[in-house]
């Protein structure tokens, strides 16, 4: 019985997607929910798994192709046996010549083997009946990282040559979906948005102390949840935003939507390009939950585990860049969101308090905002108010 492989149901804001990869070849045997190919589209990489067991008889769709939603891509032929399986004896019998070889290592020399990662059936056996000794298996491997030595030099050479002659190389790929669409959402941003950016530094030492002093504790009452920064971050933003309604506004054509809620976006960076999965209802999560989920987000979007669902709305976006070092950066803004805010490296900087000089760990925030919506004494009393917040934490706990 011949089954149909189709590309899933994609959301209204999907129109296509790309095949990315295939992961199984016509003929190759298939299990149930066996992975087979990758999708790539404009914001996620959807995984296809086969619906039953047997052979992919035919692929419709080769990569690089586009495919609209629930296009017929593949079939499967439902119980068949790939041919490859035939021959099934054939492991067997390298099993027993590999099992009869090791037989004839002595204890000391088949563990030095395993540990160089050597083929034992390939060591010449110098030891009485046959028998592979230590020595042999020292001369062996010696041999072998000689030949490898031999086989770089000449690649070296042609390196340097290349170096030598002046030889420009350059290498054409096309561009994923996934970048050119965030190409074309920052593109988006900065041409249809009057963007503006407020900066303000805030003295992390008071959220570090806390940090450094909790965070075993912490770890251990929620389950390995580790304590870090964001956590923080997130639920004084929370906070700021209930109190300026604009900045967690969007603009909808002639219509300002002012939304009750807060979703926040949290910037993750992946091999493909930039992902922005949402914490929704952040305001109600814990600093715990919102620890967990980030780290959840992190993990599942660099294996492209996200669902498209995680990684649309959102009412305001934090972006940490201070992870990669940057000191200081104005973010763009994430359409149709009004706001984003910016972090940094924590840099420790001589500041004045209370007429001394003090090493202080500072931290630059940036906040980028649509000037259309958002009034630039609006945005720097946002900015004020997550600073004070994070400069004295019990203002979190408290909502004062």
């Amino acid at each position: 019985m011949t089954i149909e492989i189709k590309a899933p149901t994609f959301p209204e804001s999907v129109a296509d997607g790309t095949i990315a990869t295939w992961h199984k070849k016509p003929g190759e045997a298939v299990a149930r929910d066996e992975l087979i190919v990758d999708i790539e589209t404009d914001k996620v990489v959807l995984e296809v798994v086969a619906p039953t067991s047997g052979v992919l008889a035919e692929v419709l769709k080769g990569e690089g192709e586009t495919v609209l939603s629930e296009e017929l891509i593949a079939r499967i032929q439902e119980g068949a046996v790939a041919a490859a399986a035939a021959p099934a004896a054939a492991p067997a019998a390298v099993a027993a010549v590999a099992a009869a070889t090791d037989a004839k290592l002595a204890p000391a020399a088949r563990k030095m083997a395993e540990e160089k990662g050597l083929d034992a059936s390939a060591i010449p056996a110098s030891g009485k009946g046959g028998l592979v000794t230590k020595e042999d298996v020292v001369a062996f491997s010696e041999k072998q990282q000689g030949v490898a030595k031999k086989s770089a030099a000449p690649a070296a050479a042609v390196a340097a040559v290349s170096a030598l002659s002046g030889e420009r190389i350059e290498k054409r790929v096309p561009m994923t979906r996934l970048r050119a669409r965030i190409a074309e959402r920052l593109l988006e941003a900065s041409q249809t948005t009057a963007m503006l950016t407020t900066f303000n530094e805030v003295n992390m030492k008071p959220v570090m102390d806390l940090r450094n002093q909790y965070k075993d504790l912490f770890e251990k009452a929620h389950h390995g949840v580790r304590l870090g920064f964001m956590g923080f971050f997130v639920k004084a933003a929370c906070e700021a935003l209930k109190r300026f309604a604009a900045v967690n506004a969007s603009i909808d054509g002639n219509d300002v939507v002012y939304h009750g809620y807060q979703d926040i976006g949290v910037a993750v960076s992946t091999e493909k390009g930039l992902v922005v999965p949402v914490l929704r209802d952040a305001d109600q999560m814990s600093i715990a939950r919102v620890e967990e989920k980030i780290r959840d987000f992190g993990l599942r979007a660099r294996d492209g585990k996200l669902g498209i669902e995680e990684i649309q709305g959102g009412t305001f976006t934090i972006t940490n860049g201070g992870v990669f070092g940057s000191l200081l950066s104005t973010p763009i803004l994430n359409p149709p969101q009004t706001a984003i805010l910016g972090m940094h490296k924590i840099q420790d900087r001589p500041m004045a308090v209370n007429g001394q000089v003090v090493i202080l760990p500072m931290m630059y925030l940036a906040l980028s905002y649509d000037h259309r919506l958002v009034d630039g004494k609006e945005a720097v009393q946002f900015l004020v108010t997550i600073k004070e917040m994070l400069e004295d934490p019990a203002r979190i706990l408290l909502e004062v």
